[in-house]
């Protein structure tokens, strides 16, 4: 099995440095199913190649599996006498590849380069081709796990026979993933996502295993769009392992992101009998995929600053930080503040921002400051515009005339953005049960009537025009998913 990782930075053999592997030699490796190579088929100034070749010997991988075969979770394609030597295990890219990633690029994964260590800090053009990879679900869901880390996917779905079409595509792909990515990102990905692709671990899955997904996952799985399947899936489908990482995972997670995520609540699960929302083009590019409703949101809310022209911006109880880092990315906003009551959101925050690797002008726009939005607080006056985004339903509802005027009439914004569930829309989440909330935190979920009897009290005690949305799919009888209400200061109240 082979994994090739490329790079066009200047000089590209830098990746040398980065890998901890020099490009003019051929280096091997002993693991457990047989033996792991790395060499450089190309390694000149412009482009820049290293490839990982996985050589599985049939015999020692069925020894390996046999030790723990007492202790075997569950039956696999080739868990039967025969299976255990003839099989596509040293051909189709799997868990076996990703543990051979871990013990050949282990500096790598930390991050870690002696030589160039500000360059493994550094994002950098990269390219991953994985020619054969077993994908339970089909090209889509390799899409699914990837495209939210950044990556552009092309995942070409093989056919079982190129030369009888009519049989149709094989459970295998060949994928491709270009971004610019920090090395280390780019390999605790594939570390995590490969096995989780395949969805067959082939060693004994150990309570350490939670704290190796934990590791690798830093700074991504948490707000992952899929991180619940991502777990099963790497924990072999074990539900203890899987409740213990994902308890651990929400404790990393921004306080405005639900456990049950709203997040993923309206989109097709990549484990269960729906499809996924998209399209595959010639190659196996997927040309069109529908965000989540978190994404949605976060481009609602962008959308309504931009047009109230707002460039000092603050974000209220701003959780672990993903509507700051898309307000980062967008230079129009000269000044963002993020408050939360919570210090640890606050620390998760800056962690994803990477406030300490930013550049000093990039860094001097952003402020997080510790702040209950039911007490009046004279650091947030002044400013072009606040949001509110799936915060005032965290608010118990004796508590929300005290929120109203310490936002609306002390801090007194000239535009405030507010977005909140409508439980209307909640008969549609399969998994969500009748008269459950979205998230375990929430103290009330409005209608849509209710939100405008909201909307036109707050709008009218503090001298506000209101204009009221949705985002998401509308649907005919409930609604839309998410309620949005954009409330403009009046000049003279």
């Amino acid at each position: 099995m082979l994994l090739t990782l490329t790079t066009t930075h200047r000089p590209a053999t830098d990746l040398g440095h980065l890998l901890v592997k020099h490009p003019d030699r051929a280096h091997s490796f002993d693991v457990p199913v047989g033996t792991a190579h790395v060499f450089y088929p190309e390694a000149g100034e412009r482009r820049c190649t290293a490839a990982l070749l996985l050589d599985v010997d049939p015999l020692r991988l069925a020894g390996a599996r046999g030790k723990g075969r007492g202790r075997q979770q569950a039956p696999t394609p080739d868990s039967f006498t025969l299976g255990r030597y003839v099989n596509d295990r040293p051909y189709a890219a799997s868990s076996l590849l990703s543990s051979a990633l871990s013990k050949v690029y282990r500096s790598a994964l930390r991050g870690e380069s002696r030589e160039r260590p500000e360059l493994a800090r550094t994002p950098i053009p990269l390219e991953v081709r994985v020619p054969v990879l077993r994908c339970r679900g089909g090209a889509d869901v390799a899409v699914r796990m990837f495209g939210p880390l950044g990556w552009a996917v092309t995942a070409a779905p093989i056919p079982l026979d190129e030369r009888h079409p009519e049989w149709g595509d094989s459970r295998y792909v060949d994928l491709t993933l270009t971004g610019t990515l920090r090395v280390a990102d780019a390999l605790n990905h594939l570390y995590v996502l490969l096995p989780v692709l395949d969805d067959a671990k082939h060693y004994w899955v150990a309570p350490d295993e939670v704290d190796k997904l934990l590791r690798a996952g830093e700074g991504w799985l948490a707000d992952h769009p899929e991180r619940d399947v991502i777990t099963r899936r790497y924990l072999a489908h074990r539900r203890a392992l899987a409740g213990l990482a994902l308890a651990r995972l929400a404790e990393r997670r921004p306080t405005d992101e639900p456990a049950a995520d709203e997040a993923t609540m309206d989109e097709a699960t990549v484990d269960g009998a729906t499809t996924v929302d998209g399209a595959t083009g010639e190659g196996g590019q997927v040309t069109a995929r529908r965000a989540s409703l978190a994404a949605r949101r976060r481009e609602a809310v962008l959308g309504a600053l931009v047009q109230a022209g707002a460039s000092r911006v603050l974000d209220l109880g701003c959780g672990g930080g993903a509507l700051l880092a898309a307000l980062v990315g967008d230079r129009r906003f000269t000044e963002i503040v993020g408050t939360d009551v919570s210090t640890h959101a606050l620390t998760l925050a800056a962690r994803r921002l990477r406030l300490e690797r930013l550049p000093e002008r990039q860094r001097d726009r952003i402020r997080l400051w510790q702040s209950a939005l039911t007490y009046r607080d004279d650091r947030l006056r002044g400013y072009d515009a606040a949001v509110l985004m799936e915060v005032v339903e965290h608010v118990d509802p004796p508590r929300l005339p005290a929120l109203e005027d310490a936002v609306l009439g002390h801090a007194r914004p000239a535009t405030v953005v507010v977005t909140t569930p409508n439980v209307e829309y909640n008969v549609r989440y399969e998994g969500l049960p009748a008269g459950r909330f979205r998230h375990a935190d929430h103290r009330f979920e409005w209608t849509r009537a209710e939100f405008a009897a909201w909307v036109d009290r707050v709008s009218t005690t503090y001298g506000y025009t209101a204009a009221i949305g949705g985002v998401g799919d509308d649907d005919p009888d409930v609604g839309a998913p998410t309620q949005l209400v954009v409330l403009t200061r009046k000049e003279n109240p």
